[in-house]
């Protein structure tokens, strides 16, 4: 229990969240936003209150949304910030000022809104079509608290897509798009080009009375060449501003510093160096620099204004960014990363071999059923010594004995331990990272991966609060 949150208000907050679960999963997605721009509509549109930096890809998205949310912060501007989905709680997913909104607030906001969705509801299902989803609603309250507050800005994580998804109500004038990479196929399309397109649906043209910057901006990270070519086709056809990572902004110099990396990135605005960012991996790093580069294109920062350098570094030292790459405890160390998908494996499977020497090091991997956990595994397996396959709680996982299924092909069966129940997972996994024929080893280490659930399930029992 936090300090803000009382056991009453905890108990009514699971209640809440007890109804919102009888709606439409936000794994489920339809091509409308009727129903989100209708409650919009009689809530007075709040996501026009405020500008909006909008982050769309398939990895990296949470973390790019906090970095710029810190930056913002750094630059005394009040932020709102939606991330999905969450580890712990949900009221981890709307953020004020940096910090979960309380559970008092998201229960009475869900309270006032909820005539309003009755009557996107009644509406929809006289039609034909379904009630509103978990997803939308959990949107429109975001936005709402964001009016309320009032915001500065508000820094928009999409839950799946893009151009579908319930963020896209509003009108980023700055829309980020992170890595893209094969995910969620059965909602986006089984090709990247077909994922790119949903993705490129937040890159819209400006609107004549936005907030903020003057011409809109799409910031865009490093792609595949197809990919590349879809996302600026998109950008030309809605006439932005485009800003790639590579060509415009860069990581131009990294190296490893206790708890971190410092940093020297090539802005739009000029070289921001001494950076520290208290997170690992080359993956971070770009992260850093597609941040720094939303932020520039926020305030219009160019070859003639550089941002406050001390600003930003002071923002970059301040991410916090739970379940990536996380240190829960220590001797031996153990981590978490929500890495659910190859390329976020591949990440991961890179931060720790070029940033930690690690004598021994064993996974902990549940995976959600809709996921590629081969994909995932084959990604780790160079790293781990040993891995021990679980079940991380979800009603959507894998069980863990298909799953070491996989693992026994990828890793061989004496690589490969197989324990149902995360608990005891963990307590195997830090057992074989400590023993090598009988000795201690020093250096031992135990990462926690696979999924955004099982991150969460692991920072939970090793006693973090949300965050």
């Amino acid at each position: 229990m936090t300090v803000h949150d009382s056991a009453d208000d905890l108990a009514e907050l699971a209640d809440v969240e007890a109804e919102l679960d009888t709606r439409w999963p936000e794994t489920k997605i339809e091509p409308s936003l009727t129903r989100i721009s209708t409650l919009m509509d009689l809530l007075g549109s709040p996501q026009r209150s405020y500008p909006a930096i909008h982050v769309a890809g398939t990895n990296g998205k949470t973390s790019v949304t906090r970095m710029i949310d810190a930056l913002m912060t750094a630059l005394h501007r009040r932020t709102g910030r939606i991330t999905s989905p969450h580890l712990q709680r949900v009221t981890e997913r709307i953020s004020v000022d940096g910090k979960p909104i309380r559970a008092r607030t998201y229960i009475d906001t869900y309270r006032e809104l909820e005539p309003y969705i009755t009557m996107v509801d009644d509406s929809s299902t006289a039609a034909g079509g379904p009630r509103m989803s978990k997803f939308e609603v959990l949107t429109a309250m975001a936005y709402a608290v964001f009016a309320e507050a009032p915001v500065d800005v508000a820094v928009v994580e999409t839950g799946m897509g893009g151009r579908w998804d319930a963020t896209n109500v509003i009108d980023g004038i700055v829309s980020v798009i992170t890595p893209i990479a094969m995910d969620h196929a059965d909602y986006l399309g089984d090709t990247l080009s077909a994922i790119a397109g949903e993705k490129a649906g937040i890159i819209k043209p400006g609107e004549p009375d936005a907030l903020g910057a003057v011409d809109p901006v799409t910031i865009i990270a490093e792609q595949n060449p197809e990919v590349m070519d879809v996302l600026l086709r998109a950008a030309v056809e809605a006439g932005t501003v485009v800003a790639r990572q590579g060509s415009e902004f860069a990581v131009v110099g990294s190296a490893t510093a206790v708890g971190g990396q410092m940093l020297t990135i090539q802005g739009l605005g000029g070289v921001y160096d001494e950076v520290f960012l208290p997170l690992h991996g080359a993956h971070q790093a770009a992260n850093a620099s597609l941040a720094l580069a939303a932020v520039e294109a926020f305030f219009g920062a160019g070859p003639d204004r550089q941002l406050d350098i001390d600003a930003i570094r002071s923002g970059f030292a301040t991410v916090g960014n739970p379940g990536r790459l996380e240190r829960l405890r220590s001797a031996p160390t153990v981590f978490a990363d929500a890495a659910h998908n190859p390329h976020g494996a591949n990440a991961l499977a890179q931060a720790l071999a070029e940033e930690f020497d690690f004598r021994r090091l064993v996974g902990v991997i549940g995976v959600l059923g809709d996921k590629d956990a081969r994909g995932l595994l084959e990604a780790l397996e160079p790293v781990l010594d040993a891995v021990v396959v679980t079940n991380n709680g979800s009603p959507r996982a894998l069980d863990a004995e298909t799953l070491a299924e996989y693992a026994t092909e990828v890793f061989g069966e004496e690589r490969v331990v197989v324990q149902p129940f995360l608990p005891d997972a963990v307590e195997e996994a830090i057992a074989l990272a400590e023993e090598a024929e009988g000795q201690r080893v020093s250096g031992a280490g135990v990462v926690i991966t696979g999924s955004v659930v099982t991150a969460g399930a692991a920072r939970t029992l090793f006693g973090k609060e949300p965050s």
